[in-house]
């Protein structure tokens, strides 16, 4: 009689570990799907953004026929953003591809700064009804992208915080759940939309 007792005592705590364990399985699954949710509208506003900067820069040339290296630099930039956004995409758990398009991010950003810094020379190119469209376009996206970008940022550190305190990080050990990295801007000066006037 205590025999049976003590199987149905431990066959009911193997029953109440198994359903918490499973229990935060699919929270820690229900998180990740979330962060990568959030991702894929910032893949959206990026895609966005990306399409811009070739008619941005194909505006600019006209006027720009000597500014040629900042030109290139840009879309070198654009194409870098575009590769990294890719790798990103396939698989927004990896750290390093979401750390790649942070840094290629920097980099069309500080291109980007560049361009619009040196329009300031050419009034006509200010004046251009085009180049005032596509730069108020990507404000803009620049905006959107920001608040992409936070609501990712809240759901990655959501996951990770789930995914690292007791029990659950026994569980994501178990099953392979990797922290996930959040998408920061590498130079401050990124951290705000580029402000563009063309008055």
């Amino acid at each position: 009689m205590i025999a049976i007792t003590i199987l149905v005592g431990l066959l009911a705590v193997i029953i109440i570990l198994a359903l918490s364990a499973s229990g935060i399985y699919n929270s820690l699954v229900s998180l990740r799907n979330r962060f990568k949710n959030a991702y894929a509208q910032i893949d959206v506003q990026l895609k966005r953004r990306y399409d811009l900067i070739p008619n941005l820069v194909e505006t600019a040339k006209g006027y720009m026929k000597h500014e040629r290296e900042t030109l290139e630099a840009v879309i070198s930039a654009r194409n870098g953003a575009v590769s990294g956004l890719k790798a990103a995409a396939a698989n927004p758990a990896d750290a390093a591809a979401v750390q790649q398009l942070s840094g290629a991010e920097a980099q069309l950003g500080g291109a980007l700064g560049r361009l619009f810094a040196l329009s300031e020379a050419y009034p006509d190119l200010k004046a251009n009804q085009t180049m005032m469209q596509l730069s108020e376009e990507l404000t803009s996206t620049e905006n959107k992208v920001a608040f992409a970008r936070q609501a990712y940022n809240d759901a990655v550190m959501s996951y990770n915080n789930h995914r690292e305190v007791f029990p659950a990080s026994m569980v994501a050990g178990m099953f392979g759940f990797q922290p996930a990295q959040q998408l920061d801007v590498e130079k401050p000066q990124m951290r705000e939309a580029p402000k563009v006037s063309f008055t």
